[in-house]
């Protein structure tokens, strides 16, 4: 068997993650051996690989469904014969939405429920967690109002396309995204970001950050020295700080500073660079730290 070589972004998504069935599912497939070795069953065999699929771990996932514009158009007539049918259980699925979202669903609203159930194939109990997913997540983020079904059915096409359609890894997806929101919380109170809604672009650099699996201690570090050199939080910038130090395997704020010290004690030492001879890594990271900060 060939050497099997693990990034270190990919471990520590894992890590974060916590999840030990996704972690040796992932191996097995990076040793090119069947998903069969796990030993899992079926269903835990779904779950471990849905979660690989949303760590973006899964290679081979690809979405399965067009966006919304795409799918088929439903009609009035279509949305009350599914209210008809006997053993449908359609009819249940629209009420129990209601009660959860407070009022009631309008017919365009009932055409995207119906969309969700009969194009993407998520089955009702699944829809009904779904909805009740956003709702709490709308009201974690203090939006103050309830989430659009636009905004629903946004999320069930994240769903379908990561195959969560059964109740256990609705479940396991929910569990990482606390995980992950938690993470995310952290790093808002290290940067002083309260008290206020953070938006799209925010959130993405923040879930970055929070997937490098970078120390508080890191941050902060890196927060003081966006502050130092450009007067205030550049998001940009200290992006570029913490890709540089991703990069150079430094995660924690003293092997920062270790690697710091290293070219102040070398040029004590008579370090300095000879006519002629290529820059050292540490100068380069020095002169394009410069030019950033021009």
């Amino acid at each position: 068997m060939s050497e099997v070589i693990l990034s270190s972004q990919s471990i520590r998504k894992l890590l974060a993650a916590g999840n030990g069935d996704s972690a040796l599912l992932y191996l097995c497939r990076a040793a090119e051996l069947s998903d069969v070795a796990t030993g899992f069953n079926e269903a835990r065999l779904e779950c471990a690989a849905a979660l690989l699929r949303q760590l973006g771990l899964d290679e081979s996932a690809n979405p399965r469904f067009q966006q919304p514009a795409q799918r088929p158009e439903y009609t009035e007539e279509d949305v009350r014969r599914q209210m008809e049918l006997p053993r449908s259980g359609f009819r249940p699925l629209v009420g129990e939405v209601q009660r959860c979202m407070g009022r009631v669903l309008n017919t365009e609203e009932l055409k995207i429920l119906l969309a969700v159930v009969e194009y993407l194939g998520l089955p009702g109990e699944v829809v009904n967690v779904l909805v009740h997913y956003c709702v709490e997540r709308s009201r974690a983020r203090g939006a103050g109002r309830m989430p659009s079904m636009r905004m629903i059915e946004k999320e069930a096409y994240r769903w379908a396309d990561e195959r969560i359609d059964t109740l256990e890894k609705a479940a396991a997806y929910m569990q990482n995204e606390t995980k992950k929101n938690t993470r995310q919380g952290e790093l808002c109170r290290l940067l002083g970001l309260t008290g206020r809604r953070l938006t799209a672009a925010e959130e993405r650099w923040l879930q970055s950050w929070a997937d490098m699996g970078f120390a508080d201690d890191a941050v902060e570090l890196a927060y003081e020295k966006t502050c130092e050199n450009t007067g205030g939080l550049t998001w940009k910038y200290m992006n570029s700080i913490l890709e540089r130090w991703n990069a150079q395997g430094l995660y924690t704020a003293d092997q920062v500073k270790a690697l710091d010290r290293k070219p102040a004690a070398a040029a004590r030492k008579g370090g300095y660079q000879r006519h002629g001879e290529a820059p050292s890594p540490a100068m380069l990271d020095a002169a394009k730290q410069m030019l950033e900060e021009d």
